[in-house]
């Protein structure tokens, strides 16, 4: 069985070495996906070992991840992770993943922090008490997915899945487009813990409007 974790990295100099090096004792390859970056995301992550691939300029995570997801199938992936470039996420996470997919009753897997397994993510309280509990009430009113965790980045799919989910989003909305498109075309899938550590606060409530208004408007096109 062939896994690959596909990274999307945008000016993450400051991590992306030390992310490699841990997520490839898990995974047959990984995949940066270097997002336009103006530092030495690119260089660093090859040096760590990752194949990298390059948008010229900076497109989003979305899109980047579609760009390593495309590119996995090509070179045989059975398995495909995504898995953040900054170093919140634990490589040691990985087998939970795997283990829920191999298992033969999942078609994507997503990461939670919320799951009562796993109590240990001090999380911003305004992350926690705003942010993500208005992502949850959005995914539930215009895409009908209930999920613990409706924005993480963490997540697991079947080769098979990642021929069927074709997202359009390329920027952070794409996390509710895939919850959406899962439910869409009738996959399993299931939610398994995760721990997480903030080194910076990430997504403002800003994003999650744009979020919103994405999602808005691609439910309105389609």
């Amino acid at each position: 069985m062939k896994i690959i974790c596909v990274i999307p990295a945008y000016n993450e100099e400051s991590a992306i070495y030390d992310v490699v090096s841990q997520v490839k004792q898990q995974v047959n390859t990984v995949l940066v996906v270097n997002d336009g970056s103006t530092d030495k995301t690119g260089e660093l992550a090859h040096a760590a070992g990752a194949t990298v691939l390059n948008h010229l300029i900076n497109r989003g995570q979305g899109a980047a991840l579609k760009t390593g997801t495309d590119y996995a199938l090509k070179i045989g992936a059975d398995v495909i992770i995504h898995f953040d470039a900054d170093g919140q996420f634990l490589a040691t996470d990985i087998p939970k993943f795997i283990t829920a997919l191999t298992a033969g009753e999942s078609d994507i897997v997503f990461g939670s922090r919320f799951i009562a397994a796993d109590k240990q993510n001090a999380i911003p309280k305004f992350k926690k008490n705003i942010i993500i509990p208005l992502a949850r009430l959005a995914n539930r009113l215009f895409l009908g997915v209930r999920l613990t965790d409706p924005q993480s980045g963490f997540r697991a799919m079947t080769s098979r899945t990642a021929r069927i989910i074709n997202w359009q989003q390329d920027d952070m909305a794409h996390c509710s487009e895939i919850l959406f498109l899962a439910q869409k075309h009738q996959l399993n899938f299931y939610e398994v813990p995760i721990k997480v550590i903030y080194k910076k606060f990430g997504q403002k409530l800003s994003h999650g409007f744009k979020i919103l208004k994405d999602l808005l408007i691609a439910r309105v096109i389609n």
